[in-house]
């Protein structure tokens, strides 16, 4: 791969140069004003990062969990090129392709979880968990959905997938000029891509990261195709995909540790003790590894030291605080240096791996997600909110699904039926008019199936719960 061909700048549905202007920014620059002043964007103010719907003005949300996304992928980029550049690993790497580089990092930060549904990760489970269980009742002219869909639609539905969402909405949902949605550059969206396989393709057992999820639907192949032969990113994964995804890998994991002790979910000493276990020692693959862990978790220790012998009024959270922010500093290092390092393999389209685990930072990295889970994801508390979470969008699945397998047809819908229709976004109608014409009953069938989740997933977590309660009379 050439990053004279990764770094495209082209855009869907433009054609040929564009007219010349005094604007002097980078076309990736330019994806970045488009994305900050979408709604899109917005709506992640008031979607779940960890704690659905927390009234809380400290507690990370999606839209602040992006934002310091977009801050560490841009900072692995601008650290990863100047090795490069430094060390002369790559000729082709310069200032321009730097900036262009750091520029999309940066843009792909803002929206990697723009198509994520109400209430985080069990948000997609429960949608996924909902058509496992109801496609193959529902029918359409005497025939089960499961007759009539293709294998890779009826995938796309038992698999949904966040990702592959943010695709569909980058590409067509944001309908504000026409139908090709924001009109982001193909290297941006390659870059969002980070399972380039479709449903039908997902192998959880091939020890390929890019395997492990669909990154586009159906609906979506031709322009996941158009892309990735645009950018010559073809059956693996963008480059900067790997930079993206360890930046979100240490924005939550680091954060969802800072987030836990203020709501109370795990003291300073519960996150010391859980550090200290002699598990995440064994697992140190040498004695130079083993030491940089014993290092950072000191690093903790040394902080509540100084924050208690300053009196500062709560030196335990003060002191957790401190840490996160100097082991975000070590794992940024550690990214850079799994980058680096395997830069030809990547580069090559053969690394099977996430960067983090080529590094003295892996063993940190399962010590934060094991805690996190084990004292945040698996609390009473957390798990309350997500069945009542699952409620909510079993319901607006139940009802929305049903109105809409006859939407479109010579068929006349129930008055309730046709109510529910019309509270759906036009937009989305709009866009699922347009892209109809001509196609079969299968195909109208399985879009009117997306139609659904695409409203649902373009709600906030307050709006799914409000509609929730509106249909069903509760005040």
């Amino acid at each position: 791969m050439q990053w004279n061909d990764l770094l495209c700048e082209k855009r869907k549905g433009t054609v040929g140069k564009t007219a010349k202007t005094t604007d002097t920014r980078n076309e990736f620059q330019k994806d970045y004003h488009r994305i900050i002043c979408s709604a899109s964007f917005r709506r992640l103010q008031d979607k779940t990062q960890v704690f659905p719907l927390d009234s809380s003005d400290f507690i990370r949300t999606r839209l602040t969990h992006s934002i310091e996304v977009s801050s560490f992928a841009k900072s692995l980029g601008q650290s990863v090129c100047q090795y490069l550049m430094v060390h002369e690993r790559d000729a082709e790497i310069n200032a321009e392709i730097k900036e262009k580089i750091c520029s999309v990092l940066e843009c792909a930060g803002l929206i990697h979880d723009i198509g994520n549904p109400p209430f985080g990760h069990f948000g997609e489970s429960s949608i996924r968990n909902w058509f496992q269980n109801h496609l193959d009742k529902i029918e359409f002219n005497g025939k089960k959905a499961t007759d009539l869909l293709d294998v890779h639609m009826q995938n796309d539905l038992y698999h949904f997938e966040g990702n592959a969402q943010a695709l569909r909405l980058l590409s067509k949902l944001h309908y504000l000029v026409d139908e090709n949605g924001m009109h982001l550059t193909f290297a941006l969206l390659n870059t969002l891509i980070k399972y380039p396989v479709s449903s039908c393709e997902i192998n959880k057992t091939s020890n390929n990261i890019k395997d492990k999820k669909m990154g586009y639907y159906y609906a979506e192949k031709e322009l996941f195709e158009e892309i990735y032969t645009s950018t010559g990113a073809v059956g693996c994964r963008h480059p900067l995909t790997y930079l993206l995804e360890a930046a979100d890998d240490i924005a939550y994991k680091t954060a969802d540790i800072e987030d836990a002790l203020k709501k109370g979910y795990l003291s300073y000493y519960d996150l010391l003790k859980e550090l200290k276990s002699d598990m995440y020692i064994e697992q140190c693959q040498s004695e130079r590894e083993c030491e940089k862990y014993q290092q950072v978790v000191g690093w903790l220790e040394e902080k509540y030291q100084r924050a208690h012998k300053a009196g500062i009024a709560n030196p335990e959270l003060n002191a957790v605080q401190n840490w996160v922010i100097s082991v975000q500093g070590f794992l940024l290092n550690c990214a850079t240096y799994g980058f680096t390092a395997n830069y030809q393999v990547i580069m090559e389209g053969c690394f099977t791996s996430d960067l983090l685990s080529h590094s003295f930072g892996k063993v940190l990295s399962n010590a934060l997600s094991n805690i996190a889970y084990q004292y945040v994801f698996r609390s009473k508390q957390i798990l309350k909110i997500e069945i009542s979470a699952g409620n909510i969008l079993n319901f607006l699945l139940d009802r929305f699904v049903n109105a809409v397998i006859y939407y479109d047809t010579n068929q006349k819908l129930s008055p309730l039926e046709d109510r529910l229709i019309h509270i759906i976004s036009e937009n989305y109608k709009q866009i699922y008019n347009l892209y109809t014409q001509g196609k079969r009953e299968a195909e109208k069938l399985y879009l009117r199936l997306l139609l659904v989740t695409d409203f649902i997933c373009g709600m906030t977590d307050s709006y799914a719960k409000s509609l929730y309660q509106e249909l069903n009379g509760i005040t």
